[in-house]
């Protein structure tokens, strides 16, 4: 494989086709064409070398017939898309220091900037693994165990993501726990850059117990001490496809663009 340059990166994107809560999700339409077929026009307006769709299920590889985009079919057993991604890295045959983007199959609307910005932080951070946050200017948010928090170091570098508001205004709360109380305080976007021998190791690391206590499989990492370098999203996620809601709400997104 041809080596690539630090600006270089692939943007992959794992997309199962059972989910409890939307059935189908990547074969859902918005606007008359596959949610999944959205999120890789994303990645390639991002600037990715290459965009791969690793999926278990023919019907999705079918929806991408012609569009360009490569398609991995993986096995259905995976536990997690990053999982699936790792198999995608073997069957695709990515080198070691390649940088791969996770991105999600149900942000048809991720800015490509964003998707840019976390592979460009795992070629400067020198870190296995990168992702980004966002700044949190709502209570309702801070307190939602929905919305994973995170608290970086000085260098950039995680310290710790949790459902719990962190760090603990100990004296804000105390008087209001009403009231966004002044700081900073950083909402994590699951979104992840990779170099691609980070990828398959942080696969065949063992689940721990942490990220079973939180349900946080980034947590993972941090319990066997390595780096995730965190990024300021260059501009606003918006929310993923979860739900029939969720999809109806994108509709309307993609009809008002």
């Amino acid at each position: 494989m041809q080596a690539m340059t630090p600006a270089d990166f692939i943007v992959a994107i794992p997309a199962r086709y059972a989910a409890s809560r939307l059935p189908g999700k990547p074969l859902r339409l918005i606007g008359g064409e596959p949610m999944v077929l959205h999120v890789a026009r994303r990645a390639l307006a991002a600037g990715a070398s290459a965009v791969w769709v690793a999926t278990d299920d023919a019907r999705i590889a079918e929806a991408l017939h012609g569009s360009g985009v490569n398609v991995a079919m993986t096995s259905p057993e995976h536990a997690s898309g990053t999982d699936r991604l790792a198999e995608c890295a073997q069957l695709a045959g990515w080198g070691d220091d390649a940088i791969v983007v996770n991105l999600q199959g149900d942000e048809p609307f991720a800015p490509a900037d964003g998707i840019a910005c976390v592979a460009h932080t795992v070629a400067s951070s020198g870190a296995g693994i990168a992702t980004l946050a966002a700044p949190i200017t709502e209570i309702a948010t801070l307190l939602d165990p929905n919305a994973v928090k995170v608290v970086r170091a000085g260098s950039g570098d995680a310290l710790y993501f949790s459902r719990a508001p962190i760090p603990y205004p100990r004296d804000a709360f105390a008087r209001d726990r009403s009231v966004m109380p002044q700081g900073q305080w950083l909402r994590h976007i699951g979104i992840y850059g990779y170099r691609v021998a980070a990828l398959r190791a942080f696969a065949a690391l063992p689940v721990s117990a942490l990220e079973r206590t939180e349900a946080l499989e980034q947590l993972r990492a941090l319990a066997a001490g390595w780096r995730i370098a965190v990024a300021l999203a260059p501009s606003p996620f918006p929310p993923g496809v979860d739900t029939p809601d969720d999809l109806a709400r994108a509709q309307q997104i993609f009809m008002e663009q």
